[in-house]
């Protein structure tokens, strides 16, 4: 299945803002991979002409962007691992980034 941006709405200023639902499957988009700084110590989103440093919470996201996850299970693996996982920053997160076109969504 080929991933779309669902939720995306288009602004009158052209700005993109996207909504992510709990059955999306998110998946790095083909020119945006996840790396590591060893000059940083730290995971870096790595794109063409951007590097983008991760926190932990958010390159722990993004290794379970896989396009088989649904982003229900993505929050419900965080929060096996950590104590609390609020749903609603991960799909912020994820909102961001699809926003970028750095992360694509398809249909659950």
């Amino acid at each position: 299945m080929d991933p779309t941006p669902t939720g995306t709405k288009q602004t009158t200023a052209g700005t993109r803002t996207v909504e992510v639902s709990g059955s999306d499957r998110p998946r790095l988009a083909r020119h945006v991979r996840l790396g590591f700084s060893r000059t940083r110590q730290r995971p870096v989103l790595l794109h063409p002409e951007t590097v983008v440093v991760l926190n932990g919470s958010g390159a722990d996201i993004l290794k379970l962007c896989d396009g088989r996850h649904t982003v229900a299970e993505i929050v419900a693996e965080l929060g096996a691992r950590y104590r609390s996982v609020p749903g609603d920053e991960v799909r912020r997160f994820l909102a961001r980034l699809v926003a970028r076109r750095w992360v694509e969504l398809a249909d659950g």
